[in-house]
């Protein structure tokens, strides 16, 4: 699977309309690693937004998360002679659990005309505590290349990346994914979570749009490509992550 950049359009929990309430962004590798972070929009002028050098409250968080995902094909059981895509997210970093394995995602996806995804399945409401059927349109966005200086002119192959902290010592989970211009990470050491989400433009470098929690996590590092491996190590106080993907998108 080619590395991906995935924004959500809105979700709409049946039968209620369609809404947007979040700033959600998905990066997902080319061995199918992904980091999921959704940050509700601000609800007033005085509350920052994102796309700013600003940390944001947890009050801001809707979920963050990241781990591993799959599809399958399965017969439409409505049309015999229709075949349906369908997606699983299994998550092994989680803002709202500590027992991120237990939590998997999945729903069945359909190709729109327009170049979406309209994503279909059942999940819990989190406003009603209820399993809700629901509806989530997607757009990818194309990966395009940098340079660590942020200052190039964004041609050439742009880069992905996947750096993996696992120290079940110290309890600690973290997953950095970086597809082309877009990084985003999140680590969780026991009770404590911390995320990002950096962008790269073209007439400003490397942005910080999110940050959460004060733990560090190397975003800063696999947006200069020459200063990661693959099965290398990146070392910040007590904590290893290892280069588990290194390539061209």
């Amino acid at each position: 699977m080619a590395p991906n950049i995935s924004i959500r359009e809105y979700i709409r929990w049946l039968p209620d309309e369609a809404s947007e309430p979040t700033s959600t962004f998905v990066l997902t590798s080319a061995e199918n690693r992904f980091v999921d972070i959704r940050i509700l929009k601000a609800t007033n002028d005085s509350q920052p937004h994102t796309q700013t050098e600003t940390v944001l409250p947890f009050t801001r968080l809707d979920w963050a998360f990241a781990g591993t995902s799959s599809s399958s094909i399965r017969s439409d059981p409505n049309d015999s002679g229709k075949q349906i895509v369908h997606s699983q997210w299994r998550h092994w970093v989680d803002s709202r659990s500590a027992h991120a394995e237990e939590i998997v995602d999945e729903g069945d996806m359909f190709p729109q005309l327009d170049g979406t995804t309209l994503e279909s399945g059942a999940m819990v409401n989190p406003a009603t505590g209820r399993l809700t059927q629901y509806e989530e349109c997607w757009r990818d966005v194309e990966a395009v290349a940098t340079e660590a200086t942020g200052t190039a002119d964004g041609e050439g192959k742009a880069m992905c990346a996947v750096l993996v902290l696992h120290d079940d010592v110290n309890g600690a989970r973290g997953v950095v994914v970086r597809v082309g211009q877009f990084v985003q990470g999140i680590l969780r050491v026991g009770g404590s979570v911390s995320l990002e989400r950096w962008a790269w433009m073209r007439d400003g470098g490397w942005i910080r749009e999110v940050k959460m929690g004060d733990m560090w996590l190397p975003c800063g590092v696999v947006m200069e490509g020459e200063r990661v491996r693959l099965g290398g190590e990146v070392k910040y106080g007590d904590f290893a992550w290892k280069v588990v993907e290194l390539g061209e998108v």
